[in-house]
């Protein structure tokens, strides 16, 4: 990265509270003051999040990338409720122990990780939510395409149809048009859910995997001015 920030990658812990040990990466830039708290797909875990974090780290924010429990260096074993406890926890970290204010933080999900983030905006106030290639809820996708990218989630909703319905925070919604795993109906919903304001940004000849990819300026540039909007960059620090 341009600004040396894979040099400032830092290996983070914290705890659920139901016990369960995360590991999180934490890019910190000590002159901005607002953070995207990041929440990864199905497939993989934080490390193979980490070039999209360092990119998004050059928009001017610090990066919070928690791994759910039974991924990469995280505990536990993967379930729906344990999705969402993993994210309060992440949620409180940077809250309490790194101290942003919640107007400074916006959640970013991916895929299975929209599902998490609308859930926590069902209970906490944030800046903004970002969704990429995000499922409308499992019982869509099984229908639409089987539950291969859902396995440890078989029998549970991930309902996040009939949450987005409830959510007051500025919104901005990416989905590739040829979205192979889940279909861009699922954007489309999303986003006729959703209160304003709100905005979809369809990619064409994007699939699920290479959406970032294949947008580029038309996933960075709208992505800068909603961070721009939503949490404006200030010239106050955040304490390390």
């Amino acid at each position: 990265a341009s600004l040396g920030l894979a040099g400032a990658v830092e290996d983070v812990w914290f705890d659920t509270d139901d016990g369960v040990r995360l590991h999180a990466f934490y890019l910190h830039r000590p002159d901005a003051d607002r953070v995207v708290l990041m929440f990864h797909g199905n497939a993989g875990n934080a490390t193979h999040r980490l070039p999209l974090a360092v990119a998004l780290a050059e928009l001017g924010v610090s990066v919070l990338v928690p791994d759910y429990r039974g991924y990469g260096y995280s505990g536990g074993q993967p379930s729906e409720v344990g999705l969402y406890r993993d994210a309060d926890a992440a949620w409180r970290y940077l809250t309490r122990t790194r101290g942003y204010a919640p107007g400074r933080i916006v959640v970013m999900g991916r895929s299975l990780g929209g599902a998490v983030s609308i859930e926590l905006l069902t209970r906490v106030d944030a800046a903004g939510l970002v969704l990429i290639s995000t499922l409308r809820s499992a019982r869509a996708m099984a229908r639409s395409m089987g539950l291969g990218l859902l396995a440890p989630f078989i029998g549970e909703r991930l309902d996040s149809e009939s949450r987005i319905t409830t959510l007051t925070e500025p919104l901005l919604i990416f989905h590739g048009e040829d979205d192979e795993i889940v279909p861009v109906d699922h954007g489309r919903t999303l986003y006729e859910l959703a209160r304003d304001p709100k905005r979809l940004e369809l990619v064409p000849a994007a699939r699920h995997n290479d959406i970032i990819e294949v947008a580029g300026p038309a996933f960075w540039t709208p992505l800068g001015d909603f961070l721009d909007r939503v949490a404006p960059p200030t010239r106050r620090t955040v304490s390390p």
